[in-house]
């Protein structure tokens, strides 16, 4: 890399540091790529809760050869159950099952944890940290990136990963921007101690969404989401006690998981996706994670998506080059995870329904459904494992 008149430059350049990004850079280097990536946070910090990853991405871990080690830092997962606010069973999903039909498990882990995982398991690339790009520019086959702090970067081919705001996005796609799903959602991390929480489940109910999720080391990710205004000034100042009395009518352990929670542990936003895109694809430049497809968490795909975004890309790229890898990886990426982005909105404003009568229709049909029905929505979520 170069320096001149306050520019760089790097053949291959990736924005964006996330599950996204990590995972792009380490397939690019099994592809014997490497790159600069470009983070815009200034150090990497353990934030962030708890999250969800199925067969497909595991998959995906295993070719890049990480797999063993997320297994060890996750938390496996038995079963799924969704509840009434009295905590009865609405439905249950065997995932040892699918875990068996897959070859691959279910399991959960702390962002952090995955995060440093997949750090540790970057030898080339070099990270470059405090950058936010926030304008982009072509100069022939070149790429002239702006970041916040006035500097300029130069790159052939460029990888944008930086998120749902993405300001490259929006500006290679006028108007892509995230879309309000009409419900709020704070999350927490709790100590599993005395609680010895293992099941992992949702209660849903007219109050709002409760979700619990055993991690490792004692903890437990849960996540409470509410139906309400977009930039709600009340949902924005929300502690736990507020938390207390909204969910307090809830089955346990609702109640005894925000008693152990950390007030520096909460987490709170609204949650968002973006509508479906038509193009991943622009030349030598391309869109992966949720710069390209953000979704609700109503699935537990995002990370997901992320995953097999890195991965599917880095293989494209060990075979053709750049631009005909971007164009083929934007034909497999569109349509599933259109599907995925499409499905979990659906889920989400069933699971939020907040109307007393529709709640019991929903939950006696879902009860006289049988449970099959709940793998096969599953399955086709992990689409087809390569």
């Amino acid at each position: 890399m170069t320096m001149e008149d306050n520019k760089t430059w790097s053949e291959w350049s990736i924005i964006g540091g996330g599950i996204a990004g990590l995972t792009a850079a380490i397939a690019l280097e099994r592809a014997g790529i490497t790159a600069t990536l470009f983070e815009a946070a200034d150090s990497w910090k353990e934030v962030g809760a708890g999250i969800a990853l199925a067969p497909n991405a595991m998959a995906a871990l295993a070719r890049l050869g990480v797999e063993a080690e997320v297994i060890t830092a996750g938390n496996p997962l038995q079963s799924f159950s969704i509840l009434d606010e009295g905590g009865r069973c609405i439905t249950k999903t065997d995932l040892r099952r699918l875990h068996q039909q897959f070859g691959h498990e279910n399991l959960t882990i702390h962002r952090a944890d995955l995060q440093g995982i997949l750090l540790n398991n970057i030898v080339e690339t070099t990270l470059i940290m405090g950058k936010r790009a926030i304008a982009l520019s072509s100069t022939g086959e070149e790429q002239a990136l702006t970041f916040a702090d006035g500097t300029r970067h130069l790159t052939r081919y460029l990888i944008v990963a930086d998120g749902i705001h993405s300001p490259i996005r929006q500006q290679l796609i006028p108007g892509s921007v995230p879309r309000y799903a009409g419900y709020t959602c704070w999350r927490g991390i709790a100590d599993n101690t005395q609680l010895q929480c293992k099941d992992t489940s949702e209660t849903w109910a007219p109050g709002g969404r409760f979700g619990i999720v055993p991690l490792k080391q004692n903890r437990t990710y849960w996540f409470a989401c509410v139906n309400g205004p977009k930039a709600d000034p009340f949902f924005r100042s929300c502690q736990l006690e507020d938390l207390h009395r909204i969910f307090r009518n809830y089955h346990a352990p609702v109640r005894e998981l925000l008693l152990r929670t950390p007030p520096e542990n909460l987490v709170w936003g609204d949650i968002m996706d973006l509508a479906p895109l038509d193009r991943f694809a622009f030349g030598n430049i391309v869109l992966i994670g949720d710069a390209a497809h953000a979704t609700t968490p109503n699935m537990g795909q995002g990370a997901c998506m992320a995953i097999e975004d890195g991965e599917l890309l880095g293989a494209l790229l060990s075979e053709r080059i750049p631009s005909d890898a971007f164009i083929l990886f934007e034909d497999k990426r569109l349509k599933r995870t259109r599907n995925v982005v499409t499905q979990s909105r659906r889920i989400g404003r069933m699971a939020q329904c907040n109307r007393p009568f529709l709640v019991r229709s929903r939950n006696t049909l879902m009860r006289l459904l049988p449970a099959r029905m709940n793998e096969i929505q599953l399955k086709r979520a992990y689409g087809e494992i390569r």
